[in-house]
């Protein structure tokens, strides 16, 4: 199994308002003008630009570290399903990893909160290739001691996460929580392409669990 991070695993709330505090507009109308980005189908990095246009967001992040504001996020930010979730997964035994678009210094503080708990943390800095970039997909596949169809990819967006997953031949279980899964989460590609829908990561031990019995 490979997780995302933002919005399966860490809630990006408090990510996502500091960049609303170093803007300078208030917190409500960026996550106003987020949503609408996202129902509009476009990259969520453009709402930076309706704020601030020409905004570089890789500049601005070095920025913000040099001005003692780096990205970060902890324990506090994690779901509170995500632990439990992990040590339900690992009593049966299965294969855990991490896998999404984040900065080095985000797979960083992805390895001090989860490393005695999975086998693989990748990033997209990392491996030089981001989602929905079918060569993820093969980073992923590379780094899996599985096949592609052994391999369930869990995530919060159809577009980033469930359809090109699928399309490299994994499983995948898309998570309702967050902007885009709530957005998305009724659109027909929602309901037909993930192999499992759930609520909370808890759901999918006992889900996962069922599948292996019905195809053994």
């Amino acid at each position: 199994m490979i997780f995302d991070v933002g919005e399966c695993l860490v809630d990006e709330t408090t990510e996502y308002g500091t960049w609303a505090d170093w803007l300078g507009v208030p917190r409500h109308t960026f996550a106003a003008m987020f949503g609408a980005v996202i129902a509009q189908g476009r990259d969520y990095r453009e709402t930076f630009q309706e704020f601030e246009p020409g905004f570089d967001l890789y500049a601005e992040r070095e920025r913000r570290a040099e001005a003692g504001k780096p990205e970060t996020f902890g324990e506090r930010d994690l779901y509170p399903d995500v632990r439990d979730a992990f040590a339900a997964l690992r009593a049966d035994s299965l294969w855990l990893g991490i896998a999404g678009n984040q900065t080095v210094r985000a797979g960083g503080l992805l390895r001090e909160l989860f490393t005695a708990d999975v086998d693989l943390i990748g990033t997209s800095d990392d491996w030089g290739a981001s989602k929905p970039d079918a060569e993820f997909f093969v980073r992923v596949a590379d780094v899996t001691p599985f096949a592609n169809d052994e391999i369930l990819y869990v995530g919060d967006r159809v577009d980033n996460d469930i359809r090109p997953a699928r399309e490299a031949g994994m499983h995948t279980a898309l998570v309702h929580r967050g902007p885009w899964a709530t957005i998305q989460w009724n659109t027909q590609e929602a309901e037909k392409l993930p192999t499992f829908r759930v609520e909370g990561l808890l759901e999918l031990p006992g889900l996962i669990r069922e599948f292996n019995e019905r195809e053994r």
